[in-house]
């Protein structure tokens, strides 16, 4: 493909989008899922797939779908791409945004070479893919291929106690045909995702883009840590059950535990009661984000993390328990489908290279499913899930060309006139 992106075209559809839900006094955005913004967020999707013509559709999870079809329409043995549009506290504009705006962008590319698809595009906007606000990542993608269960789904509450039902009622979309989609499922073909990569591996082998090879496996775990309420001003040391001390242990203890078997353990969040500062606290739930190259590993560091906060919450006087909330297996990304799209890309970008990700995705769900794969636009700082967040232009612009490339080849797209 010797054309590339439209500069313009790209920077408009970025324009159009940026200002939805951030966060102008912290930096970053708040794109929760089922708020206002997330809201925004979604109605942004639809508007954009309606200006190419698009035909737009909500499934049972409230994932989000712009069909490109052939000629006569037929919508089965799907090439699936997009992302999500929802963020983490303070999330960067790029981690979601960049596939669903990549994916548009890249319709727009392959028209103005004059090409239609001879097998239905379907651009996908994938529900709660953050987990910020319900705890469970990936849920839209989880519910859709039954990796996470309708009712226990629905009981799932935000920190204001909001259930997941009520919060999808209120913003119109039904949560009793929450579930397993396997209709939907069987339609698609392959499924392939851009993300901005969450690292410097691109920037340190001086790669506009790569392709995944492997998702590490990743859980999240709920620390229940209990102790005794107690007046911060006139309670001795020695008489104390100090819950946040037990927490503030397993912390330093999950650092050291991540080092030194390989892995990577963070605790991002935290609740406190009665959280006032005069108050010795008489609860600390936190939360345990494990991640590792594999499963064995992964399951070692966390058992050992669990082990050192017993042993501590026993000196303290104080007790733990410890909730597995989620746990994805290790992904190894369909053989078949990473080299075809490898092979694809040799011609404009030489070779691509391959590379593993910490992170978790809604590619990496699917993929239990139908094929998968994904293509990653390098971060010129690495950071990630953060305001600083940052993809320059001209790699951005690579990524659309990327897409658009493997797009043509999967969907066989073909001249305008003869297509479909």
């Amino acid at each position: 493909m010797s054309e590339v992106a439209d500069a313009t075209g790209f920077a408009e559809l970025w324009s159009s989008l940026e200002g939805i839900g951030r966060d102008g006094r912290r930096g970053g955005y708040q794109r929760f899922a089922w708020t206002s913004a997330d809201l925004a967020c979604r109605d942004w999707f639809t508007s954009q797939a309606a200006d190419r013509g698009l035909t737009v559709e909500t499934d049972r999870n409230g994932n989000q779908w712009a069909w490109w079809l052939p000629r006569g329409g037929d919508r089965s043995g799907a090439l699936a791409v997009g992302s999500h549009l929802d963020s983490v506290p303070c999330g960067g504009a790029y981690d979601g945004p960049l596939g669903v705006i990549s994916a548009l962008a890249a319709v727009d590319l392959l028209r103005a070479r004059g090409l239609r698809p001879s097998r239905p595009v379907a651009i996908a906007n994938f529900a709660d893919e953050e987990g910020a606000r319900f705890g469970i990542a990936c849920t839209g993608s989880r519910l859709m291929t039954g990796q996470l269960g309708a009712a226990a789904a629905r009981e799932l509450r935000d920190g204001d106690g909001v259930r997941l039902a009520d919060a999808m009622e209120a913003a119109g979309q039904d949560p009793e045909s929450l579930g397993p989609d396997d209709e939907r499922l069987s339609g698609i073909a392959q499924f392939v995702e851009l993300h901005i990569e969450q690292g410097r591996w691109l920037v340190d082998h001086d790669a506009p883009v790569g392709v995944a090879s492997s998702i590490w496996p990743h859980g999240r775990w709920r620390f229940d840590f209990t102790g005794e309420a107690n007046h911060a001003g006139t309670t001795a040391l020695n008489d104390r059950r100090d819950p946040m001390l037990t927490y503030a242990h397993t912390v330093l203890s999950a650092r050291k535990k991540a080092r030194l078997g390989g892995a990577l353990a963070t605790f991002g969040r935290i609740r406190v009661e009665p959280n006032g500062t005069n108050a010795i606290p008489s609860r600390v739930q936190a939360w345990l984000d494990g991640r590792a190259p594999d499963e064995a590993t992964l399951s070692a560091v966390v058992g050992q993390i669990i082990a050192a906060a017993d042993e501590r919450g026993e000196r303290d006087g104080t007790r733990v328990e410890v909730v597995n909330e989620s746990r994805t297996a290790i992904v190894e990304f369909d053989d078949g489908l990473r080299d075809r799209i490898s092979e694809t890309l040799a011609g404009t970008f030489g070779r691509v290279p391959q590379l593993p990700t910490g992170a978790g995705h809604d590619a990496g769900i699917l993929a239990a499913r139908v094929p998968a794969a994904m293509l990653f636009v390098r971060n010129p700082s690495g950071l990630s899930h953060a305001p600083a967040e940052h993809a320059d232009t001209a790699d951005c612009l690579a990524g659309v060309a990327a897409l658009a490339e493997v797009m043509a080849d999967l969907a066989g797209a073909g001249p305008e006139g003869t297509g479909g």
